[in-house]
């Protein structure tokens, strides 16, 4: 269990928030619009209501007793670098801050967040790879030119071994492991026999990950 600090929440901050109570974590959330303060209230940790573009209430938080805090303010810049650069200013153990471009990502890394989240962008990302090609299920990006995607197994595959396919030198991708129902089982056998419609989870270059995708 980690300690979480979400200052703002529009959207994005909400379901933050939302998610990181789901996998056990401990989340305090902080925005100036009462209702938004509200209607998490029931769920979160603890949560306050303040603009934290004024340092004393950022004092008050005691920022530095945060594994992470995320900056989720999206329509006021302005607040969102002054903030940034509060928390670390204040001791902030590790600062993720929300851009909207690339700009502004710039901007707070200068000013000292240690990550920058895009959502619109990466959500853009992958939505694009799901459909540029037609047995992609599911597609996480790396970097910019590595990912991890789920992809159908290709027919061309089903009943020859990971070694007959020889799927490392001649794709240029690692299977990482086998999704069954909701589980992923690691592929640590060269010599497992592929099953049709099978799903596969690998790791690689975009493109070489989207060419098996598209193979029949």
């Amino acid at each position: 269990m980690r300690s979480m600090l979400v200052i703002g929440l529009g959207r994005f901050g909400t379901h933050l928030a939302k998610n990181l109570i789901q996998l056990n974590n401990e989340v305090m959330v902080v925005d100036k619009d009462e209702e938004s303060v509200s209607r998490l209230e029931p769920y979160v940790t603890q949560a306050q209501i303040g603009d934290c573009a004024d340092g004393e209430v950022l004092q008050a938080l005691g920022v530095g007793n945060f594994d992470v805090c995320f900056v989720c303010i999206s329509d006021d810049f302005q607040s969102s670098l002054e903030i940034t650069c509060l928390l670390k200013e204040m001791g902030a153990r590790y600062v993720v801050s929300k851009a909207d471009r690339e700009i502004h990502a710039k901007f707070l890394l200068k000013v000292g967040a240690d990550a920058i989240v895009h959502p619109e962008r990466d959500m853009a990302q992958r939505t694009a790879a799901l459909y540029s090609a037609k047995n992609v299920f599911s597609y996480t990006e790396l970097s910019d030119a590595y990912a991890v995607s789920e992809v159908k197994t290709p027919g061309t595959w089903a009943g020859k071994t990971v070694r007959d396919v020889n799927v490392r030198s001649a794709h240029q991708v690692n299977i990482i492991g086998v999704k069954r129902g909701q589980m992923i089982l690691p592929m640590t056998d060269p010599d497992y026999v592929f099953q049709p419609e099978e799903h596969l989870v690998m790791a690689g270059g975009k493109e070489d990950l989207l060419k098996i995708a598209d193979m029949d």
